[in-house]
C-alpha cells in the first residue's frame, strides 16, 4: 500500500539535515503544516527548532508557532556535507561575464593591440620595425615573468584588488604609448603594459572563474576565455578605425577610458570571495572528478615548486601546450602574410576573420561536453583538427580549402588557451590550482614570444612558408602525442579484467 497522504490542518514533521559548515545549525526539527486557505489557497508553514504550545481548534496540542509562506517552493538537499543552495541566479555566472570583459579588454589591448601598436608608431615616428618589435618580445617575456607570481598575488590580494590594478596599468600603458618620443620609451610603456597582462591574461581568468564551478567548470571558462576571441574581433578593429579617423593619441585616450569605465565598475561590484554554501546548482552532491578536492586539508601536501616541476602530469601540460602555442601564435601573426599573395588581400582578411569565428565557435562547442569527457582525449583531438588545417593550408590546392584550413585551424585556438587548466583542475589539488595554472601560463608564454621569429626564420630561408608548415604540424602532432600520453599510461597499469 502507498504513504498515507495527510489531511487538510494535519501537522506533518520533517527533520532537514543542514551542512556542518561553521556558523550553521544542525539537526533542528523543521516543522511544517499544510492549511487550505478559503481564499489564498495551499499554503505551507515552516518553523525550524521547537516553539510554544497551542492549541488547535479541535482541542489538539500543537508545537506550530510559524510564519505562513504562501506558495513556497523550497528545495532540500539531502547530501550530507553540502550545503543547501538558495533558488534564483547564480552568481557565478555574473563572475563568468565579468571576466569575458577582463578578457576582452587585457586580449584586445595587450595581445591583439601591440601589433596596431607596431604600425601605428611607425607612422608616427618612422622608427623601425626591428626597434619596435624587440620591444613587443621584451614585453611578453616580461609578462610571463610576472604571471609566474600571478597565483601567489591572487592568493594574497584578492580578484577584485589584483584586476583592478592590473586595469589601471594596461590604461597608463597605452596612454604612454601615445606619449613616446624615444624608441627606449617604448619599453617602458610595455613594462607597464605587462603588469596589466599579467593580471588580465589567460591564466587570471582561470583564476577567476575557477572557485565558482565545478562540474560546470568547463563550460564557465569556455564562456570567460571568448572573450580573449572577441578582443579580436572587437577591440582590435574599433582600435585600427580610431587610430585613422583620430589619430594615434586620441584614439588609445578613448580606448583605456572606455576599458576603465566598463571594467573597475563592474570588478568592483561583481568580483567577490565565494561565501559558504553558494555553489551552481549542477555542483550539488559529490564531484568524482574532483579527486583531491575530497583529500582533507591537513592532509594536502604544501605547496613545492621543486614537486610540481618533477610532477609528469605538470610536465606533459606543460610541455604539451608551448609547443602548440608557440605554433599557434606564430602561424597567426604569418597569416595574412602567407594568404594574401595566394588569395589577395581581402579574401585574407576574411579568412583571418573566419579563423576568429571559428575560434569562438570551437570554445563554445567544447564548452558544452568538456566536463563529460577525458580532458587531455579531448586536447588531443583539437591538436589532431588543428594538424588537418595546418595540412590543408600547406596543400594550398585551391581558395575554398585555404578557407577551410583556416576554419579547421581556428576551432582549436580557443581550446589551447582554456584546456590546460581544465587539466590541472582534475589532476592537482584544489588549493594549488592558482599556483599551477600560472606556472604553465607563464612557461606557454616564454616559449610562444618565439613563435613568431622562428617561423619567420623559415620562411626567410627557404624562401615560402611551406617548410614553415610543415614543421608546425609536425610540432603539434607532438603535443598531440605528448598530451594524450598519461591516458595510455592509465590504460596499460589497468588490471586485467
Amino acid at each position: 500500500m502507498g504513504a498515507r497522504r495527510p489531511h487538510a490542518g494535519e501537522e506533518q514533521t520533517v527533520i532537514g539535515r543542514i551542512s556542518r559548515e561553521p556558523g550553521t545549525v544542525t539537526d533542528l526539527t523543521i516543522e511544517s503544516c499544510r492549511h487550505l486557505d478559503q481564499h489564498d489557497g495551499p499554503s505551507v508553514a515552516f518553523e525550524i527548532g521547537l516553539s510554544q504550545a497551542i492549541t488547535s481548534e479541535n482541542g489538539q496540542q500543537s508545537r506550530i508557532a510559524a510564519r505562513r509562506l504562501p506558495h513556497m517552493k523550497v528545495r532540500f538537499n539531502t547530501e550530507p556535507g553540502t550545503a543547501l543552495v538558495a533558488a534564483g541566479f547564480y552568481h557565478g555566472w555574473l563572475v563568468v561575464g565579468t571576466a569575458f570583459l577582463v578578457a576582452l579588454f587585457g586580449w584586445g589591448l595587450g595581445f591583439y593591440g601591440p601589433g596596431i601598436y607596431l604600425v601605428a608608431l611607425q607612422e608616427r615616428h618612422g622608427w623601425s620595425t626591428a626597434a619596435i618589435s624587440s620591444a613587443i618580445t621584451a614585453y611578453y617575456l616580461c609578462g610571463a615573468t610576472l604571471v609566474f607570481f600571478a597565483g601567489s598575488i591572487f592568493e594574497r590580494f584578492g580578484v577584485r584588488r589584483v584586476v583592478g590594478t592590473g586595469a589601471v596599468a594596461m590604461a597608463c600603458a597605452v596612454e604612454l604609448l601615445a606619449l613616446v618620443t624615444d624608441p627606449w620609451q617604448i619599453y617602458a610603456a610595455f613594462a607597464v603594459m605587462s603588469l596589466g597582462w599579467a593580471a588580465m591574461s589567460g591564466a587570471a581568468v582561470n583564476i577567476i572563474v575557477a572557485p565558482w564551478f565545478d562540474k560546470r567548470r568547463g563550460l564557465a571558462i569556455s564562456l570567460a576565455l571568448n572573450g580573449a576571441s572577441a578582443g579580436g574581433v572587437i577591440v582590435a578593429p574599433l582600435l585600427i578605425l580610431l587610430i585613422g579617423r583620430f589619430d594615434l593619441a586620441p584614439a588609445l585616450s578613448y580606448a583605456a577610458g572606455a576599458m576603465l569605465v566598463i571594467l573597475l565598475p563592474t570588478v568592483s561590484l561583481v568580483l567577490r570571495s565565494k561565501r559558504t554554501g553558494e555553489c551552481d546548482h549542477a555542483d550539488i552532491g559529490p564531484s568524482p572528478a574532483q579527486r583531491p578536492a575530497s583529500v582533507p586539508m591537513a592532509q594536502q601536501p604544501a605547496w613545492q615548486l621543486s614537486t610540481v616541476l618533477r610532477n609528469a602530469n605538470f610536465q606533459t601540460i606543460c610541455i604539451s601546450f608551448a609547443l602548440g602555442l608557440t605554433t599557434q601564435v606564430g602561424l597567426l601573426t604569418h597569416q595574412v602574410a602567407y594568404l594574401s599573395p595566394l588569395m589577395g588581400t581581402a579574401a585574407a582578411g576574411w579568412a583571418v576573420s573566419m579563423t576568429a569565428c571559428s575560434a569562438v565557435a570551437g570554445r563554445i562547442a567544447t564548452g558544452f561536453f568538456i566536463d563529460k569527457v577525458d580532458c587531455r582525449a579531448a586536447a588531443c583531438g583539437n591538436f589532431c583538427v588543428q594538424i588537418a588545417g595546418i595540412g590543408l593550408l600547406a596543400s594550398n590546392a585551391s581558395a575554398a580549402m585555404l578557407y577551410l584550413g583556416c576554419v579547421l585551424f581556428g576551432l582549436g585556438v580557443g581550446n589551447v588557451v582554456s584546456l590546460p587548466g581544465l587539466i590541472v583542475q582534475r589532476e592537482f589539488h584544489k588549493q594549488h590550482f592558482s599556483r599551477v595554472i600560472s606556472l604553465i601560463a607563464a612557461i606557454n608564454q616564454f616559449t610562444f614570444a618565439f613563435g613568431p621569429g622562428l617561423v619567420g626564420y623559415l620562411q626567410r630561408a627557404e624562401g615560402s612558408y611551406t617548410v614553415a608548415l610543415v614543421a608546425c604540424l609536425v610540432v603539434q602532432a607532438t603535443a598531440a602525442i605528448i598530451v594524450v600520453a598519461p591516458v595510455f599510461g592509465r590504460i596499460a597499469r589497468r588490471p586485467a579484467g
